[in-house]
């Protein structure tokens, strides 16, 4: 009678797919790092420029860093879809406070969305030329706006393109009207009797 050999326990050596599927995970967090050391700070600042809020700022630039690690992969173009992201959330924030305020009576409003207590004397003129600034932002249409705080961060106009959703060699002329446009409404905001 022959015995039949029972193998003994099966060795825990990693299948070839398995090491690849690890392998893709380190490459990713890695990648995922990289991503977060170069560009948080970066779309930090854009969406304090567009919000003024940096409580805000901070919550929707980290929510942005949280999607691309649910996601788990490297889109295929990772600055792009990061300004993407973070836009598209800036815009559900928005609107989801406009609706908040419209609920809000004027006097809860004013008491919500009012401003810091006065800055001392050596910050007046900087809080002045910030005010001045963001009254004539926001003046600009919203894409005009995007494009100047997304150039000022520095990003090429091919993820600007991507992310706005405009050809990239549109960028530059737009870009052009969006600067004259801030500066025309700068001015008169300068010219408006005080």
């Amino acid at each position: 009678m022959t015995r039949s050999r029972t193998p003994g326990p099966i060795p825990d050596t990693p299948t070839p797919a398995a090491r690849i599927a690890e392998e893709g995970k380190e490459a990713f967090a890695a990648m995922f790092g990289d991503l977060f050391r170069s560009h948080n700070e970066r779309i930090y600042r854009m969406l304090v420029r567009l919000s003024a809020d940096p409580a805000l700022a901070a919550d929707l630039a980290q929510e942005t860093f949280v999607r691309l690690y649910r996601r788990g992969e490297a889109p295929h173009r990772p600055e792009a879809w990061l300004i993407t992201v973070a836009l598209n959330l800036f815009r559900n924030a928005r609107t989801t406070r406009s609706r908040r305020d419209a609920l809000l009576t004027a006097s809860r409003v004013e008491r919500s969305l009012a401003d810091p207590p006065v800055a001392p004397d050596a910050r007046v003129e900087r809080a002045e030329t910030k005010t001045r600034v963001r009254a004539a932002l926001d003046h600009l249409p919203e894409r005009e706006r995007m494009l100047l705080l997304l150039h000022a961060e520095g990003y090429p106009y091919r993820d600007i393109a991507e992310a706005l959703g405009m050809k990239e060699t549109s960028v530059g002329t737009s870009l052009a009207r969006a600067r004259t446009a801030f500066r025309r409404s700068y001015q008169e905001d300068l010219d408006a009797p005080r």
